[in-house]
């Protein structure tokens, strides 16, 4: 990915509720409001061939945190489908028109259509859509099931806010990283007060994970020590708005087998681990497919059926176990603890965030 600036101002709108409300302006910097320390897992269990597995309870699992296991204070098994919902959950398709090709853009469009013309009445929640473009970012209507409604609101003419450079400062080193990544961070902040779960599916090849994606001419892949101490607090509250809104991100590649081979189809593991201070932040570190994994999402990546790859991300909602615990006070500032939930049956795996930072 080459180095591309906007060279001022852009068109940005983000209408998530009736009447076209806007979003309120939040620097990322900000700390993530948190009325207590209860830390809140969503957890998908899978058998050996990815199917989900229902029937646990809790004495069938254990929360490890930084090493150490933590009483689970709550259990809940939630299982999706009904004619009334266990719990409220959304549905947040967004279709990534900055990242990829003209082609590409298209080809997202059509698989969208497709997709919600077969599943819009089967969706776990209500949907929202949203196009993020090169000169505006526009939501369909929320609370829908309507499959036309939401295709009329994708295709429809778009229209946007002024935002200025200065707005999208400190999001990260490339132009379109920086709008991708102040639309996560609106739409987290939107999310933050509503309750249930959240299902983000970012349709999307991502960001830069490399230096040199952000500027070709650097042989130098790391971060000076200004950029890691300006990127880290957004790192923190990037984990931490994902993890209190209970959302969950889903990476899918429309690029699909042409990308297979590509460095971010699995070298993006290596920026998974967690930040624990400004001198471990890399480029990688905030890229989409490094969120979704650490939010407990799915990296998708080796398919052309986009609609089925959406498919599969909403599958989660089906059937899934809440846990709470109660974390325990950071000795400083923004410590990482790193998150593992263990099923206590072989052959299963547990899915679900891989960390949070605690405060004193």
């Amino acid at each position: 990915m080459s180095t591309r600036s906007f060279g001022g101002t852009l068109l940005f709108c983000l209408s998530l509720i009736p009447g076209q409300a806007q979003l309120a302006q939040r620097p990322a910097t900000e700390p993530a409001p948190s009325a207590s320390r209860t830390v809140t897992l969503d957890v998908v269990v899978t058998d050996k061939s990815g199917k989900p597995v229902s029937g646990l309870q809790q004495q069938d699992f254990t929360i490890v945190d930084n090493k150490q296991p933590r009483k689970i204070a709550s259990f809940r098994a939630v299982e999706g489908g009904g004619a009334m919902p266990a719990e409220p959950v959304e549905v947040i398709v967004l279709f990534d028109g900055v990242n990829i090709s003209l082609a590409e853009v298209g080809i997202e469009q059509q698989a969208i259509s497709a997709f919600l013309k077969q599943n819009a009445t089967q969706l776990p929640g209500p949907a929202t859509v949203v196009l993020m473009g090169q000169l505006a970012v526009t939501l369909g209507p929320t609370s829908s099931r309507d499959a036309q409604a939401m295709i009329a609101a994708l295709n429809r003419n778009r229209s946007g806010q002024l935002v200025t450079g200065k707005q999208l400062n400190g999001y990260g080193l490339d132009g379109w990283q920086e709008l991708s990544l102040y639309t996560l961070d609106q739409l987290t902040a939107y999310e933050l007060p509503r309750p249930g779960r959240k299902l983000l599916v970012w349709i999307s090849p991502g960001w830069p994970l490399l230096r040199t994606d952000v500027d070709p001419g650097d042989p130098d892949q790391g971060l000076n020590p200004k950029e890691q101490k300006a990127m880290f607090p957004t790192i923190v509250d990037f984990t931490e708005r994902l993890r209190q809104a209970r959302t969950t991100v889903y990476q899918i590649d429309p690029s699909g087998l042409a990308d297979a081979d590509g460095f971010g189809t699995s070298q993006y593991k290596q920026f998974e681990k967690g930040v624990k201070s400004a001198n471990q932040v890399e480029v990688g570190s905030l890229g989409l497919q490094v969120l979704a994994d650490q939010s407990g999402g799915l990296v998708l990546n080796s398919s052309n059926d986009i609609a089925g790859e959406i498919t599969k991300c909403l599958a989660d909602a089906k059937g899934y176990y809440t846990l709470t615990f109660d974390g325990p006070p950071g000795d400083g500032k923004n410590e990482f603890h790193a998150l593992e939930v263990k099923v206590g049956k072989p052959g299963l795996t547990a899915r679900t965030r891989m960390g949070y930072y605690a405060q004193p």
